[in-house]
């Protein structure tokens, strides 16, 4: 049976799998090793995460555990209570212990599993005013980058608690010239750079966890091993 890597989070897991997304990358990049399970739910915070987990993971056996998990939350739980999107909100206290949750129920499931955390990603606030989806009567922008900041650094928090490790997604990405547009879409959602430091980051951490193409060998023979005398030799074994 093929490893598998699950991908838990938000739209920004969803859109994952879009041409040039980071899970699509990642799918790519592993097509002959392991399977990558998509678990993205566009609009959810950690509140409705923690509610829906026993669908989202049923109970298994020890042998299907899978190499990773990250858990990839927090744009929905920054949103401003008091503005376009409140309903959304979680308090930042519940928010950390939320992902405390997550965690836990993962290592209690899949005690080997790597689980890696992100960090919701910087705001643009200027472009989330612009958002045609939004009904947005304020003014305001129902994001701001001040307040993502804060849940970035509750997510690095619960990480460093559980000693799981953790991807500092809203550092990392305005550490980029003009990341603004470079990284985000919309103010909120990636674009093929971003999604593409999101990959990097992954990737890294996976690696850093002995997680790579070199440990997970190809579940069949390349082409270049099968012998051009006796074809289905390398098939036999």
């Amino acid at each position: 049976m093929r490893p598998k890597i699950y991908l838990f989070g938000d739209s920004i897991t969803e859109e994952s799998f879009s041409p040039g997304g980071w899970g699509s990358s990642l799918a790519h990049h592993f097509a002959r090793t392991a399977d990558v399970v998509l678990r993205g739910y566009s609009g959810y915070n950690t509140r409705w995460a923690l509610k829906v987990k026993e669908r989202v993971f049923p109970e298994a056996e020890s042998g299907d555990a899978p190499v990773a998990v990250t858990v990839f939350f927090g744009a929905n739980d920054a949103v401003i209570p008091d503005r376009c999107g409140g309903f959304q909100h979680v308090p930042l206290d519940e928010y950390k212990q939320n992902l405390l949750d997550i965690i836990a129920f993962l290592k209690k499931q899949w005690p080997s599993t790597r689980i890696i955390l992100i960090t919701p990603p910087p705001i643009d606030e200027a472009a989330r005013l612009l958002d045609p989806y939004i009904n947005n009567l304020s003014g305001l922008p129902e994001r701001t980058n001040e307040s993502a900041g804060r849940y970035a650094k509750q997510c690095l928090a619960a990480a460093a608690e559980c000693g799981v490790p953790a991807i500092d997604l809203w550092t990392k990405m305005q550490q980029s010239p003009g990341w603004q547009k470079a990284c985000l879409r919309d103010g909120l959602h990636l674009t093929e750079n971003g999604n593409k430091v999101v990959f990097e980051e992954v990737i890294g951490q996976l690696r850093e966890g002995g997680i790579s193409l070199e440990t997970l060998p190809a579940d069949l023979p390349l082409w270049a091993e099968i012998d051009p005398n006796d074809p289905l030799k390398c098939f036999e074994k």
